[in-house]
C-alpha cells in the first residue's frame, strides 16, 4: 500500500540520508569517520522538521509515509536530544499499539531514553565505549537473568548473538 502522504515520506528519507552520511556511511554502503558537527546541525534540523511533521499529522507511521519513512521517523527520534525522545517514547508506543510502527523500534528508543537518564535498560540495544581500553560495553540491564525473553517478545534476537555483532562492528 502506498503512502498517504508522498511528500512527507520523502522529506523524512531525504532526513534519513543526512543522518546516515553525518555518522559516516555512505550511500555505496561504504564507512567514512563521523562527522560529529555535522551530526549536532543535522541532528537538531532533523529533530525540528519531525517536530513539525507531528504537529501536523501526528506519529509518521507506516499507513501515514510507508515503512522505510517511518523507519526515518524512528531513527530520526533515536539520534534527537533526550526531552524530544522522551516526548516521542508515548507516541511511538501508541503507533506499535496500532500496528504503525515496530516494537523492536519502541524497545530500541526505550532504551535510550533510560540509559540517557543513567537507568538500566531493558532490551540490551544500548552500548558505550567508557574509553578504559575495553571497547563497547553493555550499558547496565535491568533483571538481566529475562533480557533474552524480553528481547524474542519485541522482535530481537538473543543478547549473545547481538553482542557479537556490535564487537565485531566497533
Amino acid at each position: 500500500m502506498p503512502p498517504q502522504l508522498t511528500a512527507v515520506a520523502d522529506e523524512l528519507l531525504r532526513r534519513l540520508a543526512a543522518d546516515q552520511y553525518a555518522r559516516g556511511v555512505r550511500e555505496d554502503g561504504s564507512l567514512a569517520g563521523p562527522d560529529f558537527e555535522l551530526m549536532r546541525t543535522v541532528d537538531a534540523e532533523n529533530c525540528a522538521a519531525l517536530q513539525q511533521i507531528i504537529d501536523e499529522h501526528g506519529w509518521p507511521g507506516h499507513s501515514l509515509v510507508g515503512e522505510q519513512a517511518a523507519h526515518a521517523a524512528w531513527l530520526i527520534a533515536q539520534h534527537a536530544e533526550l526531552d524530544f525522545q522522551l516526548r516521542t517514547l508515548g507516541l511511538l508506543r501508541d503507533a506499535v499499539e496500532r500496528g504503525e510502527a515496530t516494537p523492536t523500534q519502541l524497545a530500541y528508543l526505550t532504551d535510550r531514553c533510560l540509559m540517557r537518564q543513567q537507568r538500566p535498560q531493558l532490551y540490551g540495544t544500548q552500548y558505550r565505549d567508557s574509553g578504559d581500553g575495553r571497547g563497547m560495553q553493555l550499558w547496565e540491564v535491568a533483571d538481566p537473568d529475562t533480557l533474552d525473553a524480553r528481547r524474542a517478545e519485541v522482535g530481537l534476537g538473543p543478547q549473545a548473538e547481538y553482542e557479537a555483532a556490535i564487537r565485531s562492528t566497533y
